[in-house]
């Protein structure tokens, strides 16, 4: 599929309803439940690093980062990653996910973790992680927890339980 023609940039606190709004009509009330999203309750996104697609004045995509530390490693979890789905499958969520690792790697973080699809994330720098040594707060299956390290030797002796940054 051709690359979409969004424009991406970091996103804004006047995003944030837009963002909200999307999130719900893509993904519903259920993913309150989910482990990802627990370690982001009461914790702002880090709007240095994330960003929105925009098309025509509107926003149509986002993915966000949220700081958290993985036993004692600071790290960023990407996510959510949405696209309306009238725009999806055209390259947009590729193109916000390398916006927002770019953006930590351009201000020095070291790791980024996510929950997601390994054939999907696994081209733009992440990989599969040992559930036995990295703990979530909550279920979650261990083919889908992947890292990007942006830093050489960021990852070294990563283990420990996810939880939000204090």
């Amino acid at each position: 599929m051709p690359d979409a023609p969004f424009s991406i940039r970091r996103e804004t606190p006047a995003d944030a309803a837009a963002v909200a709004a999307l999130n719900d009509t893509v993904f519903g009330p259920g993913r309150f439940v989910r482990a990802a999203y627990r370690l982001r309750e009461g914790v702002a996104p880090d709007l240095a690093l994330s960003v929105v697609a925009e098309l025509g004045g509107r926003v149509v995509g986002s993915v966000r980062m949220t700081p958290i530390r993985i036993g004692d490693h600071p790290a960023h979890l990407l996510g959510p990653l949405v696209v309306e789905p009238a725009h999806q499958n055209r390259g947009g969520g590729r193109s916000l996910v390398a916006a927002a690792v770019g953006n930590a790697r351009a201000a020095g973080h070291g790791l980024i973790l996510l929950v997601g699809d390994e054939p999907y994330y696994g081209p733009l720098g992440f990989r599969r992680v040992s559930t036995k040594d990295i703990v979530m707060p909550g279920p979650v299956d261990p083919q889908r927890l992947l890292v990007a390290e942006l830093r050489a030797g960021a990852a070294e002796g990563l283990a420990g339980v996810v939880a939000r940054a204090l």
